[in-house]
Protein backbone atom coordinates (compact mmCIF):
# COMPACT_ATOMS: atom_id res chain seq x y z
CA UNK A 1 0.00 0.00 0.00
CA UNK A 2 1.32 3.40 -0.96
CA UNK A 3 2.25 5.65 1.97
CA UNK A 4 2.31 9.28 0.96
CA UNK A 5 3.86 11.98 3.06
CA UNK A 6 1.39 14.44 4.62
CA UNK A 7 0.49 17.18 2.17
CA UNK A 8 0.44 20.86 2.91
CA UNK A 9 -2.68 22.76 1.93
CA UNK A 10 -0.69 24.42 -0.83
CA UNK A 11 0.31 21.03 -2.27
CA UNK A 12 -3.31 19.88 -2.17
CA UNK A 13 -4.77 22.87 -3.93
CA UNK A 14 -1.88 23.69 -6.28
CA UNK A 15 -0.99 27.06 -4.81
CA UNK A 16 0.76 28.64 -1.85
CA UNK A 17 -0.49 27.63 1.56
CA UNK A 18 -2.86 29.83 3.48
CA UNK A 19 -3.47 30.05 7.20
CA UNK A 20 -6.51 30.25 9.39
CA UNK A 21 -8.00 33.78 9.56
CA UNK A 22 -7.49 34.04 13.32
CA UNK A 23 -4.75 33.86 15.93
CA UNK A 24 -4.85 32.04 19.26
CA UNK A 25 -5.34 34.13 22.39
CA UNK A 26 -6.17 31.46 24.98
CA UNK A 27 -5.30 27.75 25.16
CA UNK A 28 -6.80 24.73 26.90
CA UNK A 29 -4.30 21.98 27.81
CA UNK A 30 -4.76 18.53 26.28
CA UNK A 31 -3.77 15.29 28.01
CA UNK A 32 -3.15 11.84 26.59
CA UNK A 33 -3.79 9.02 29.06
CA UNK A 34 -2.07 5.66 28.65
CA UNK A 35 -3.41 2.87 26.45
CA UNK A 36 -4.16 0.81 29.56
CA UNK A 37 -6.18 3.72 30.97
CA UNK A 38 -7.96 4.17 27.62
CA UNK A 39 -8.92 0.50 27.60
CA UNK A 40 -10.36 0.83 31.09
CA UNK A 41 -12.26 3.98 30.13
CA UNK A 42 -13.62 2.36 26.98
CA UNK A 43 -14.80 -0.72 28.87
CA UNK A 44 -16.48 1.46 31.50
CA UNK A 45 -18.21 3.41 28.71
CA UNK A 46 -19.55 0.23 27.13
CA UNK A 47 -17.57 0.92 23.94
CA UNK A 48 -19.78 3.95 23.31
CA UNK A 49 -17.75 7.11 22.75
CA UNK A 50 -20.67 9.26 23.97
CA UNK A 51 -20.20 7.74 27.42
CA UNK A 52 -16.51 8.59 27.73
CA UNK A 53 -15.44 11.33 30.12
CA UNK A 54 -14.01 14.30 28.26
CA UNK A 55 -11.00 14.26 30.62
CA UNK A 56 -10.08 10.89 29.12
CA UNK A 57 -10.17 12.22 25.53
CA UNK A 58 -7.12 13.62 23.71
CA UNK A 59 -8.58 15.08 20.49
CA UNK A 60 -12.35 15.34 20.60
CA UNK A 61 -14.02 14.90 17.21
CA UNK A 62 -17.32 13.61 18.58
CA UNK A 63 -19.30 16.57 17.26
CA UNK A 64 -19.10 20.12 16.00
CA UNK A 65 -22.20 20.98 18.06
CA UNK A 66 -21.42 23.53 20.75
CA UNK A 67 -17.71 22.73 20.60
CA UNK A 68 -16.46 25.66 18.53
CA UNK A 69 -14.18 28.42 19.85
CA UNK A 70 -15.88 31.80 20.26
CA UNK A 71 -14.22 34.98 19.11
CA UNK A 72 -13.07 37.89 21.26
CA UNK A 73 -16.10 39.81 20.02
CA UNK A 74 -18.45 37.05 21.07
CA UNK A 75 -16.88 36.90 24.52
CA UNK A 76 -17.18 40.67 24.78
CA UNK A 77 -20.83 40.35 23.78
CA UNK A 78 -21.35 37.87 26.62
CA UNK A 79 -20.56 40.67 29.02
CA UNK A 80 -23.46 42.67 27.55
CA UNK A 81 -26.07 40.08 28.45
CA UNK A 82 -29.41 41.58 29.42
CA UNK A 83 -30.81 38.90 31.71
CA UNK A 84 -34.28 40.38 32.00
CA UNK A 85 -36.90 37.63 31.93
CA UNK A 86 -38.94 39.40 29.27
CA UNK A 87 -37.92 41.63 26.37
CA UNK A 88 -34.15 41.25 26.65
CA UNK A 89 -32.31 43.57 24.28
CA UNK A 90 -30.20 40.58 23.22
CA UNK A 91 -33.31 38.90 21.81
CA UNK A 92 -33.90 41.86 19.53
CA UNK A 93 -30.26 41.80 18.42
CA UNK A 94 -30.64 38.11 17.61
CA UNK A 95 -33.91 38.71 15.80
CA UNK A 96 -32.27 41.40 13.68
CA UNK A 97 -29.30 39.16 12.81
CA UNK A 98 -31.53 36.26 11.69
CA UNK A 99 -33.76 38.57 9.64
CA UNK A 100 -30.72 40.17 8.02
CA UNK A 101 -28.71 37.06 7.15
CA UNK A 102 -31.43 34.42 6.72
CA UNK A 103 -34.33 36.61 5.60
CA UNK A 104 -37.25 35.20 7.59
CA UNK A 105 -39.78 37.51 9.26
CA UNK A 106 -40.65 36.02 12.65
CA UNK A 107 -38.19 34.52 15.11
CA UNK A 108 -38.57 32.10 18.05
CA UNK A 109 -35.39 31.30 20.05
CA UNK A 110 -34.89 27.82 21.54
CA UNK A 111 -32.28 26.30 23.81
CA UNK A 112 -30.85 24.29 20.89
CA UNK A 113 -31.86 22.80 17.56
CA UNK A 114 -33.63 19.85 19.13
CA UNK A 115 -36.05 22.18 20.86
CA UNK A 116 -36.81 23.84 17.52
CA UNK A 117 -37.36 20.46 15.83
CA UNK A 118 -39.85 19.55 18.52
CA UNK A 119 -41.82 22.79 18.20
CA UNK A 120 -42.08 22.78 14.40
CA UNK A 121 -43.08 19.10 14.41
CA UNK A 122 -45.82 19.68 16.96
CA UNK A 123 -47.11 22.75 15.16
CA UNK A 124 -46.95 21.59 11.54
CA UNK A 125 -47.57 17.81 11.48
CA UNK A 126 -50.94 16.13 11.80
CA UNK A 127 -50.97 12.43 12.77
CA UNK A 128 -50.67 10.26 9.69
CA UNK A 129 -49.11 12.91 7.48
CA UNK A 130 -45.92 12.21 5.53
CA UNK A 131 -42.75 14.26 5.87
CA UNK A 132 -40.48 13.77 2.83
CA UNK A 133 -36.87 14.84 3.27
CA UNK A 134 -33.36 14.53 1.90
CA UNK A 135 -32.22 11.69 4.19
CA UNK A 136 -33.22 11.39 7.81
CA UNK A 137 -31.44 12.96 10.74
CA UNK A 138 -31.79 11.16 14.04
CA UNK A 139 -33.40 13.77 16.28
CA UNK A 140 -35.38 15.38 13.44
CA UNK A 141 -36.99 12.10 12.42
CA UNK A 142 -37.79 11.19 16.03
CA UNK A 143 -39.61 14.48 16.65
CA UNK A 144 -41.52 14.06 13.40
CA UNK A 145 -42.53 10.53 14.38
CA UNK A 146 -43.50 11.56 17.92
CA UNK A 147 -45.84 14.12 16.33
CA UNK A 148 -47.46 11.33 14.30
CA UNK A 149 -45.60 11.93 11.05
CA UNK A 150 -44.08 9.37 8.70
CA UNK A 151 -40.66 10.27 7.33
CA UNK A 152 -39.96 9.37 3.69
CA UNK A 153 -36.45 9.62 2.22
CA UNK A 154 -36.48 11.38 -1.17
CA UNK A 155 -32.78 12.16 -1.51
CA UNK A 156 -31.03 11.33 -4.79
CA UNK A 157 -29.61 7.79 -5.05
CA UNK A 158 -26.02 9.04 -5.23
CA UNK A 159 -26.26 10.11 -1.58
CA UNK A 160 -26.28 6.47 -0.50
CA UNK A 161 -23.05 5.72 -2.39
CA UNK A 162 -19.97 6.79 -0.43
CA UNK A 163 -17.77 6.61 -3.54
CA UNK A 164 -19.98 8.73 -5.80
CA UNK A 165 -18.37 12.06 -6.72
CA UNK A 166 -21.67 13.84 -7.42
CA UNK A 167 -21.04 17.42 -6.22
CA UNK A 168 -24.51 17.91 -4.69
CA UNK A 169 -25.42 14.59 -3.08
CA UNK A 170 -27.82 16.37 -0.76
CA UNK A 171 -30.24 17.19 -3.60
CA UNK A 172 -33.84 16.03 -3.42
CA UNK A 173 -34.96 13.62 -6.15
CA UNK A 174 -37.94 15.52 -7.55
CA UNK A 175 -39.28 12.38 -9.25
CA UNK A 176 -39.34 10.51 -5.94
CA UNK A 177 -41.09 13.45 -4.28
CA UNK A 178 -43.64 13.77 -7.09
CA UNK A 179 -44.40 10.05 -6.92
CA UNK A 180 -45.05 10.32 -3.19
CA UNK A 181 -47.35 13.32 -3.63
CA UNK A 182 -49.28 11.59 -6.40
CA UNK A 183 -49.59 8.43 -4.32
CA UNK A 184 -50.80 9.93 -1.02
CA UNK A 185 -52.18 13.34 -2.07
CA UNK A 186 -50.78 16.79 -1.36
CA UNK A 187 -52.96 17.23 1.73
CA UNK A 188 -51.18 14.26 3.31
CA UNK A 189 -47.78 15.98 3.03
CA UNK A 190 -47.06 18.02 6.16
CA UNK A 191 -44.12 19.82 4.53
CA UNK A 192 -40.87 19.01 2.78
CA UNK A 193 -38.07 18.71 5.32
CA UNK A 194 -34.99 20.04 3.52
CA UNK A 195 -31.55 19.93 5.17
CA UNK A 196 -28.42 21.72 4.04
CA UNK A 197 -25.10 19.82 3.97
CA UNK A 198 -26.86 16.55 4.75
CA UNK A 199 -25.23 15.13 7.85
CA UNK A 200 -26.03 11.44 7.50
CA UNK A 201 -24.86 11.47 3.87
CA UNK A 202 -21.44 12.80 4.87
CA UNK A 203 -22.06 16.56 5.04
CA UNK A 204 -23.20 16.69 1.40
CA UNK A 205 -24.65 19.96 0.03
CA UNK A 206 -27.85 20.90 -1.79
CA UNK A 207 -27.53 22.91 -5.01
CA UNK A 208 -29.26 26.22 -5.62
CA UNK A 209 -30.73 24.74 -8.80
CA UNK A 210 -32.31 21.93 -6.79
CA UNK A 211 -33.95 24.18 -4.19
CA UNK A 212 -35.27 26.45 -6.97
CA UNK A 213 -36.80 23.46 -8.75
CA UNK A 214 -38.16 22.15 -5.45
CA UNK A 215 -39.81 25.53 -4.84
CA UNK A 216 -41.55 25.32 -8.21
CA UNK A 217 -42.75 21.77 -7.57
CA UNK A 218 -44.07 22.56 -4.09
CA UNK A 219 -45.83 25.69 -5.34
CA UNK A 220 -47.74 23.57 -7.86
CA UNK A 221 -49.04 21.37 -5.07
CA UNK A 222 -49.37 23.97 -2.32
CA UNK A 223 -46.74 22.33 -0.08
CA UNK A 224 -44.43 24.20 2.29
CA UNK A 225 -40.64 23.81 2.44
CA UNK A 226 -39.06 23.94 5.89
CA UNK A 227 -35.28 24.12 6.04
CA UNK A 228 -32.86 22.68 8.56
CA UNK A 229 -30.41 25.58 8.31
CA UNK A 230 -27.93 24.18 10.82
CA UNK A 231 -24.96 24.11 8.43
CA UNK A 232 -26.23 26.32 5.63
CA UNK A 233 -23.16 28.57 5.68
CA UNK A 234 -21.12 25.52 4.70
CA UNK A 235 -23.71 24.64 2.06
CA UNK A 236 -23.32 28.15 0.64
CA UNK A 237 -19.57 27.54 0.29
CA UNK A 238 -20.15 24.54 -1.98
CA UNK A 239 -22.61 26.51 -4.11
CA UNK A 240 -20.06 29.33 -4.45
CA UNK A 241 -17.32 26.91 -5.43
CA UNK A 242 -19.15 24.44 -7.64
CA UNK A 243 -22.33 25.94 -9.09
CA UNK A 244 -22.31 28.11 -12.21
CA UNK A 245 -22.91 31.80 -11.63
CA UNK A 246 -21.94 31.97 -7.95
CA UNK A 247 -18.13 32.08 -7.96
CA UNK A 248 -18.03 35.82 -7.23
CA UNK A 249 -21.13 35.90 -4.99
CA UNK A 250 -20.41 36.35 -1.25
CA UNK A 251 -21.35 33.54 1.10
CA UNK A 252 -23.84 35.82 2.88
CA UNK A 253 -25.71 36.55 -0.36
CA UNK A 254 -25.82 32.88 -1.35
CA UNK A 255 -27.21 31.96 2.06
CA UNK A 256 -29.91 34.64 1.86
CA UNK A 257 -30.96 33.56 -1.65
CA UNK A 258 -31.16 29.88 -0.72
CA UNK A 259 -33.37 30.62 2.28
CA UNK A 260 -35.65 32.76 0.10
CA UNK A 261 -36.88 29.61 -1.66
CA UNK A 262 -38.11 28.14 1.64
CA UNK A 263 -41.01 29.03 3.94
CA UNK A 264 -39.41 28.55 7.34
CA UNK A 265 -36.26 27.24 8.98
CA UNK A 266 -34.94 25.84 12.20
CA UNK A 267 -31.35 25.83 13.33
CA UNK A 268 -29.00 24.40 15.86
CA UNK A 269 -26.87 27.50 16.28
CA UNK A 270 -24.26 25.37 18.06
CA UNK A 271 -22.78 24.62 14.63
CA UNK A 272 -22.44 27.41 12.05
CA UNK A 273 -23.13 30.21 14.51
CA UNK A 274 -20.10 29.39 16.66
CA UNK A 275 -21.79 29.25 20.07
CA UNK A 276 -21.89 26.66 22.82
CA UNK A 277 -25.67 26.62 23.19
CA UNK A 278 -28.69 27.94 21.31
CA UNK A 279 -31.07 27.49 18.43
CA UNK A 280 -34.01 29.14 16.72
CA UNK A 281 -37.10 28.81 14.56
CA UNK A 282 -37.87 31.38 11.89
CA UNK A 283 -41.02 31.53 9.78
CA UNK A 284 -42.77 33.84 7.34
CA UNK A 285 -46.34 32.82 8.18
CA UNK A 286 -47.92 34.80 11.02
CA UNK A 287 -50.38 32.08 12.04
CA UNK A 288 -47.62 29.49 12.32
CA UNK A 289 -45.55 31.98 14.29
CA UNK A 290 -48.44 32.50 16.71
CA UNK A 291 -48.63 28.75 17.33
CA UNK A 292 -44.89 28.44 17.77
CA UNK A 293 -44.52 31.32 20.20
CA UNK A 294 -47.33 29.84 22.28
CA UNK A 295 -45.69 26.40 22.29
CA UNK A 296 -42.27 27.79 23.15
CA UNK A 297 -43.68 29.13 26.42
CA UNK A 298 -44.79 25.61 27.32
CA UNK A 299 -41.58 23.79 26.48
CA UNK A 300 -38.67 26.25 26.39
CA UNK A 301 -39.36 29.61 28.03
CA UNK A 302 -40.85 32.98 27.17
CA UNK A 303 -40.81 33.78 23.45
CA UNK A 304 -38.12 36.43 23.96
CA UNK A 305 -35.60 34.03 25.48
CA UNK A 306 -36.66 30.48 24.59
CA UNK A 307 -34.55 28.79 27.26
CA UNK A 308 -31.46 30.93 26.66
CA UNK A 309 -29.62 33.49 28.74
CA UNK A 310 -29.36 36.96 27.26
CA UNK A 311 -25.60 36.60 26.97
CA UNK A 312 -26.01 33.46 24.85
CA UNK A 313 -28.37 35.25 22.48
CA UNK A 314 -25.85 38.07 22.10
CA UNK A 315 -23.02 35.64 21.33
CA UNK A 316 -25.29 33.96 18.79
CA UNK A 317 -26.14 37.21 17.05
CA UNK A 318 -22.45 38.05 16.70
CA UNK A 319 -21.63 34.49 15.63
CA UNK A 320 -24.19 34.62 12.83
CA UNK A 321 -22.36 37.57 11.30
CA UNK A 322 -18.97 35.88 11.70
CA UNK A 323 -20.19 32.59 10.23
CA UNK A 324 -20.87 34.06 6.78
CA UNK A 325 -17.49 35.76 6.36
CA UNK A 326 -15.87 34.22 3.28
CA UNK A 327 -12.41 33.81 4.75
CA UNK A 328 -13.85 32.06 7.80
CA UNK A 329 -15.89 29.51 5.89
CA UNK A 330 -13.12 28.85 3.36
CA UNK A 331 -10.69 28.06 6.18
CA UNK A 332 -13.26 25.98 8.02
CA UNK A 333 -13.98 23.70 5.04
CA UNK A 334 -10.31 23.81 4.05
CA UNK A 335 -9.27 22.18 7.32
CA UNK A 336 -11.78 19.37 6.81
CA UNK A 337 -10.48 18.85 3.27
CA UNK A 338 -6.89 18.79 4.52
CA UNK A 339 -7.69 15.80 6.72
CA UNK A 340 -9.62 14.18 3.89
CA UNK A 341 -6.68 14.57 1.51
CA UNK A 342 -4.31 12.87 3.94
CA UNK A 343 -6.62 9.88 4.33
CA UNK A 344 -7.33 9.66 0.61
CA UNK A 345 -3.58 9.62 -0.13
CA UNK A 346 -3.33 6.50 2.05
CA UNK A 347 -6.28 4.83 0.28
CA UNK A 348 -8.40 4.90 3.44
CA UNK A 349 -12.09 4.63 2.50
CA UNK A 350 -14.02 7.81 3.24
CA UNK A 351 -17.18 9.42 1.89
CA UNK A 352 -16.41 11.40 -1.25
CA UNK A 353 -16.57 14.26 -1.99
CA UNK A 354 -15.42 15.52 1.41
CA UNK A 355 -18.26 17.38 3.08
CA UNK A 356 -18.31 20.59 5.07
CA UNK A 357 -18.02 19.63 8.72
CA UNK A 358 -16.50 16.17 9.03
CA UNK A 359 -14.67 13.26 7.50
CA UNK A 360 -16.86 10.17 7.36
CA UNK A 361 -14.92 6.91 7.38
CA UNK A 362 -16.68 4.17 5.41
CA UNK A 363 -16.75 1.41 8.03
CA UNK A 364 -18.21 -1.18 5.65
CA UNK A 365 -15.18 -0.86 3.39
CA UNK A 366 -12.87 -0.38 6.37
CA UNK A 367 -14.06 -3.66 7.95
CA UNK A 368 -15.55 -5.77 5.14
CA UNK A 369 -15.34 -8.86 7.36
CA UNK A 370 -17.58 -7.36 10.09
CA UNK A 371 -21.31 -7.65 9.27
CA UNK A 372 -23.55 -4.66 10.00
CA UNK A 373 -25.27 -6.61 12.77
CA UNK A 374 -21.93 -6.45 14.61
CA UNK A 375 -21.77 -2.66 14.32
CA UNK A 376 -18.62 -1.95 12.27
CA UNK A 377 -18.91 1.86 12.59
CA UNK A 378 -19.26 1.63 16.37
CA UNK A 379 -16.31 -0.75 16.38
CA UNK A 380 -14.19 1.69 14.39
CA UNK A 381 -14.98 4.56 16.76
CA UNK A 382 -13.95 2.38 19.70
CA UNK A 383 -10.72 1.23 18.03
CA UNK A 384 -9.70 4.78 17.13
CA UNK A 385 -10.14 5.92 20.72
CA UNK A 386 -8.22 2.93 22.03
CA UNK A 387 -5.32 3.60 19.67
CA UNK A 388 -4.90 7.33 20.18
CA UNK A 389 -7.47 8.86 22.52
CA UNK A 390 -9.33 10.42 19.58
CA UNK A 391 -13.09 10.49 20.05
CA UNK A 392 -15.32 10.07 17.00
CA UNK A 393 -18.89 8.82 16.64
CA UNK A 394 -20.97 6.20 14.86
CA UNK A 395 -23.34 7.05 12.02
CA UNK A 396 -24.65 3.68 10.85
CA UNK A 397 -26.93 0.92 12.04
CA UNK A 398 -26.83 2.06 15.68
CA UNK A 399 -27.89 5.60 14.74
CA UNK A 400 -30.52 4.29 12.32
CA UNK A 401 -32.43 2.52 15.12
CA UNK A 402 -35.15 -0.08 14.72
CA UNK A 403 -38.32 -0.51 12.72
CA UNK A 404 -41.11 0.13 15.22
CA UNK A 405 -43.38 -2.47 13.66
CA UNK A 406 -40.96 -5.37 13.13
CA UNK A 407 -38.39 -4.59 15.81
CA UNK A 408 -35.58 -5.24 13.34
CA UNK A 409 -32.58 -2.98 12.95
CA UNK A 410 -32.65 -0.53 10.10
CA UNK A 411 -29.65 -1.33 7.93
CA UNK A 412 -28.64 1.85 6.07
CA UNK A 413 -26.40 1.56 3.04
CA UNK A 414 -24.03 4.02 4.67
CA UNK A 415 -22.21 2.63 7.70
CA UNK A 416 -20.02 5.54 8.75
CA UNK A 417 -17.75 6.71 11.54
CA UNK A 418 -17.69 10.50 11.76
CA UNK A 419 -14.62 12.58 12.54
CA UNK A 420 -16.28 15.92 13.23
CA UNK A 421 -14.07 19.02 13.18
CA UNK A 422 -14.99 21.77 15.67
CA UNK A 423 -14.66 25.29 14.28
CA UNK A 424 -11.57 27.34 15.23
CA UNK A 425 -10.40 24.74 17.78
CA UNK A 426 -7.70 22.45 16.38
CA UNK A 427 -4.63 23.14 14.25
CA UNK A 428 -3.30 21.47 11.13
CA UNK A 429 -0.90 19.50 13.36
CA UNK A 430 -3.88 17.97 15.15
CA UNK A 431 -5.25 16.88 11.77
CA UNK A 432 -1.91 15.19 11.01
CA UNK A 433 -2.15 13.28 14.29
CA UNK A 434 -5.71 12.22 13.51
CA UNK A 435 -4.78 11.01 10.03
CA UNK A 436 -1.86 8.96 11.34
CA UNK A 437 -4.07 7.40 14.01
CA UNK A 438 -6.72 6.41 11.48
CA UNK A 439 -4.03 4.83 9.32
CA UNK A 440 -2.71 2.83 12.28
CA UNK A 441 -6.19 1.47 12.95
CA UNK A 442 -6.68 0.77 9.25
CA UNK A 443 -3.45 -1.20 9.05
CA UNK A 444 -4.69 -3.43 11.91
CA UNK A 445 -8.19 -3.83 10.46
CA UNK A 446 -8.02 -7.54 9.63
CA UNK A 447 -7.45 -8.44 13.28
CA UNK A 448 -10.41 -6.39 14.50
CA UNK A 449 -13.65 -8.02 15.65
CA UNK A 450 -17.07 -6.46 16.02
CA UNK A 451 -19.33 -5.67 18.96
CA UNK A 452 -22.64 -6.83 20.36
CA UNK A 453 -25.17 -4.52 21.98
CA UNK A 454 -25.85 -5.30 25.65
CA UNK A 455 -28.03 -2.29 26.53
CA UNK A 456 -30.42 -0.38 24.28
CA UNK A 457 -32.39 2.68 25.43
CA UNK A 458 -35.86 3.39 24.08
CA UNK A 459 -35.03 6.54 22.12
CA UNK A 460 -31.96 7.66 20.12
CA UNK A 461 -30.02 4.63 21.20
CA UNK A 462 -26.67 5.76 19.81
CA UNK A 463 -26.33 8.25 22.67
CA UNK A 464 -26.54 5.73 25.51
CA UNK A 465 -26.35 2.16 24.16
CA UNK A 466 -23.68 -0.11 25.57
CA UNK A 467 -21.64 -2.79 23.85
CA UNK A 468 -19.06 -5.43 24.51
CA UNK A 469 -16.42 -7.05 22.34
CA UNK A 470 -17.08 -10.22 20.38
CA UNK A 471 -14.38 -12.84 20.77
Amino acid sequence: MTQAAPLTMGQQFGRRSWAEPWKIKMVEPLRMISRQERQAALSEAGYNTFLLRSDDVYIDLLTDSGTSAMSDRQWAGMMLGDEAYAGSRNYYNLESAIQSYYGYKYIVPTHQGRGAEHLISQAAIKPGQFVPGNMYFTTTRLHQELAGGVFVDVIIDEAHDSASLHPFKGDIDLDKLTALIERVGADKIAYVSLAGTVNMAGGQPVSMANVKALRGLCDRYGIKIYLDATRMAENAFFIQEQEDGYASTPIAAILREFCSYTDAAWMSAKKDSLVNIGGWLAVNDWDLFEELRNLVVVYEGLHTYGGLAGRDMEAMAIGIAESVQDDHIHARVGQVRYLGALLTAWDIPIVQPVGGHAIFLDARRFYPHIPQAQFPAQTLAAELYLDSGIRSMERGVVSAGRNKETGDHYYPRLELTRLTIPRRVYTQAHMDVVAEAVKTVYDARERTRGLRMVYEPKYLRFFQARFERLE
